[in-house]
């Protein structure tokens, strides 16, 4: 026979994990230092940079 659970104590524990779970995306997604954010946007600026330069652009005639 299995344990006996309280569910009022499961539900509190599972809001908690996924709680925590949410918090944790959060941190990954909005956690990133002023210098981080300035670099990861240069580098997604010089890849832009790269990428337009190296279109071949058709005559449109």
């Amino acid at each position: 026979m299995g344990a006996i659970v309280n569910l009022r104590q499961f539900r509190k524990q599972k809001q908690r994990q996924d709680k925590s779970a949410k918090a944790d995306v959060n941190r990954a997604k909005f956690g990133q230092s002023k210098l981080d954010k300035k670099l990861t946007e240069t580098e997604k600026a010089r890849c832009d940079q790269t990428l337009d330069s190296a279109r071949l652009e058709r005559d449109e005639d």
